[in-house]
């Protein structure tokens, strides 16, 4: 079951005005929450948007991010890197992967609720971080990694992509 909704999951542009509701969103952050982390850490944080205004202002800001004009749900991730600065210095520097797996619980737990997504990426692109920061109102020292529309499909691209024997290296 897991391989159909990740083999039918795409990146979805246009969406239903339909309203995502306040159960569906808290599932979608606890499937966020649950992602795994370099030891733990959860260097992350979630703003949820449904505000209509800020949605468009979103889709402003953001160069490939005017599908938000009609979702109904953004989740921006926000990562927290000095919570990986430890002693033992470990976990340190792996904030990208651990809010690239929360981004992916996000996006698979939206599919098996029939719900569409879209990643925006916002991490590493300069000019994306600050216009992203500045409208979100996001602190110095935390980085948005990315926003996640989501809502409704109003479209239904076909599945694509594919298992690629030649990029599989065997060693037994």
């Amino acid at each position: 079951m897991t391989l159909e909704i990740i083999k039918t999951r795409r990146s979805i542009r246009k969406y239903k005005s339909t309203e995502v509701t306040g159960e569906q969103i808290h599932a979608l952050l606890e499937a966020a929450m649950l992602s795994p982390s370099a030891c733990n850490t959860r260097p992350w944080r979630f703003i949820a948007i449904t505000s209509r205004e800020m949605l468009n202002k979103l889709a402003d800001v953001h160069p490939y991010a005017k599908m938000l004009n009609t979702a109904p749900l953004c989740i921006a991730i926000i990562a927290l890197p000095k919570t990986q600065e430890r002693d033992d210095n470990l976990p340190e520097g792996f904030y990208p992967q651990d809010c690239g797996a929360a981004t992916q619980s996000i996006l698979l737990q939206a599919e098996a609720m029939g719900l569409g997504t879209c990643w925006c990426g916002v991490y590493p692109k300069e000019a994306t971080s600050k216009a992203v920061r500045e409208t979100l109102n996001i602190p110095a020292e935390e980085i948005p990694f990315c926003l996640i529309a989501i809502g409704e499909k109003d479209e239904h691209p076909k599945p694509r992509g594919k298992y690629e024997e030649e990029k599989v290296t065997w060693i037994s």
